[in-house]
């Protein structure tokens, strides 16, 4: 439409003509309905476009784009510098110096040989390092699925009376947990974790928290016969009906270590610039307690200790992956789980910090890392491992500045394999639970749970459930009964979303809810409602129900 001064002098010049052109709409190509599904899935599960560098370069360039998105280190290792490496190199130490002790006291944790946890602590962050976007992610064993994995496997085999098919089924696990981990990111289905809301994680995180400080009581109150259960009755109800084991020197080493290693977290919570504190606190309380033990001899005094450790670097174990059998099952099912937990965690953690140094972390290629991290580590007598929180945030405090941090760590730890294990002998166990407790306390977040309770009262009920489900049932039936209750939420808003009458805010163009904003007003004639929903066919009825009973109430 244009709009133009007639020149005609027979009418008034003020008079406008209006002319109309008519454009001929051409429709759209044709597409095939194969190709109308393939753009859908590119669009759905490719929104990135991955390969899209590779179009119109040369075949050298493509090669060597391909092996830098495959291997990240390939494209900044030639831009690494040695002032970074003097950054790396302290950093790496001292994550190591917090690695060792809780990677012995998480192996514990998971009713696996200490040794282990060490192992994992080794291979691990020398596959990331590879593989890996995060700068400050820091890869070892944590403790919610340390927990998780002992406490489900040893649901049908015992890690007292089989250990070695105990010990089979943790590296099967690991694998399987790998397998899916690396399939989520390979497929594009990371979306699938989303499911773990933060009111369930943070209601499972302190429900783990809880338990595996009280399942710790054992090795602080010297109790020899305790029970195998993880729930809150069973576990007190054991510590009550054994009060004739208590040991008291056991419990004053542990007292004392427990109250120094919360003391230096606290100290390094207030001072951030002090957090190497708390990161080599675990580190002086294995030293110190080790050395008390061996001077005083008291593990002939009610004192338990580790024992003797096997010297040397991982020795492989994929003779001892089982994939056939009655417990190929238990298998899968712990792997999903844990591999799920530790996939969540890993990609907070390393998108919490990417955030605080503004790069990007790729969650796909994070999965892929993390996943193909756990199946090499389970050939390599490792189990399960992702980025710690408590870890990462040493990594990230002490300046790290690269994945060349988890290289340092790696190779410290397998300093320590090679040549210092036989001075971990006498280490009291008392001292890994007290290491164990401390770290899990972090866990607890009763801030962001009164956050919860303020945005949203169904997803406190959600955080509830986790929490409780953890504490009076067991870990995994917990956290299926909130994941549970967070996809009932999703559907209940799906099909029946909520419906809002709005009104005019008067003199302006501006539509608001008529409940809340008094001075909104209803216009004469019209009926506005805001539907917080796509339409669909799971909603359609229940809206045109709704439209007619408003309408009819009007």
């Amino acid at each position: 439409m244009e709009y133009s001064n007639s020149s005609n002098t027979e009418q008034p010049q003020t008079c406008l003509e209006i002319t109309m052109e008519v454009h001929r709409v051409v429709p759209p190509p044709h597409k095939s309905t194969i190709h109308k599904l393939k753009t859908t899935l590119k669009e759905t599960f490719f929104p990135d476009d991955p390969l899209r560098q590779f179009k119109g370069q040369p075949t050298g360039k493509k090669w060597i784009l391909a092996a830098q998105y495959i291997f990240p280190i390939l494209q900044w290792g030639p831009h690494y510098s040695l002032g970074l490496f003097k950054s790396d190199i302290v950093a790496g130490l001292t994550i190591a110096s917090l690695a060792i002790p809780q990677g012995i006291s998480y192996a514990k944790l998971a009713n696996l040989p200490p040794i282990v946890g060490l192992y994992s602590s080794f291979v691990p962050p020398l596959v990331y390092a590879v593989l890996g976007s995060s700068r400050d992610l820091a890869v070892g064993p944590v403790s919610i699925a340390s927990l998780i994995l002992g406490s489900m496997l040893r649901q049908e085999v015992s890690p007292v009376s089989d250990p070695v098919l105990f010990l089979q089924l943790a590296f099967t696990t690991t694998f399987f947990a790998g397998l899916f981990q690396a399939s989520l990111g390979f497929l594009r289905l990371g979306f699938i974790i989303d499911f773990l809301s933060k009111a369930t994680l943070i209601g499972f995180m302190a429900g783990a928290a809880i338990i595996v400080s009280l399942q710790q009581l054992k090795s602080l109150l010297g109790i020899t016969h305790f029970t195998t259960k993880m729930g809150l009755v069973p576990v007190l109800s054991s510590v009550f009906h054994n009060t004739e084991e208590w040991s008291w020197q056991t419990i004053l080493m542990g007292f004392c270590f427990l109250v120094f290693l919360l003391v230096a977290r606290h100290v390094s919570m207030k001072r951030p610039k002090l957090f190497w504190v708390s990161a080599g606190a675990p580190l002086v309380s294995v030293i110190l307690s080790t050395l008390l033990v061996f001077a005083f001899k008291a593990q002939h005094h009610g004192i338990s200790i580790i024992g003797k450790l096997q010297e040397g670097l991982n020795p492989p174990s994929w003779n001892m992956l089982q994939f056939r059998g009655s417990h190929l099952g238990l298998s899968i099912k712990t792997g999903l789980v844990t591999g799920i937990i530790s996939l969540t965690e890993g990609i907070a953690v390393g998108r919490t910090f990417a955030a605080l140094k503004n790069y990007k972390v790729d969650g796909n290629k994070e999965m892929m890392a993390i996943g193909l991290m756990n199946m090499v580590g389970s050939s390599t007598s490792c189990y399960i491992t992702t980025g710690a929180f408590s870890r990462s945030a040493v990594n990230h405090n002490a300046g790290a500045k690269s994945a060349v941090s988890n290289i340092v760590m790696s190779i410290t730890v397998m300093v320590t394999l090679l040549f210092l294990m036989p001075l971990f002998q006498y280490t009291p166990n008392v001292v890994l639970g007290a290491i164990i407790v401390s770290a899990v306390v972090g866990l607890i977040d009763i801030p962001a749970a009164c956050q919860i309770w303020k945005i949203d009262k169904f997803d406190f009920i959600v955080m509830l459930c986790a929490f409780f489900g953890v504490i009076f049932i067991s870990v995994q039936d917990g956290l299926a009964m909130a994941v549970g209750m967070s996809i009932f939420k999703i559907l209940l808003q799906i099909t029946r979303p909520k419906t809002v009458m709005l009104g005019n805010i008067p003199g302006t163009d501006i539509f608001r809810d008529l409940h809340h904003y008094k001075e909104s007003m209803k216009i004469p004639g019209f009926l506005i409602l805001s539907i917080e929903a796509p339409i669909n066919f799971a909603n359609s009825t229940y809206l045109n129900e709704r439209l007619v009973i408003t309408l009819h109430i009007l």
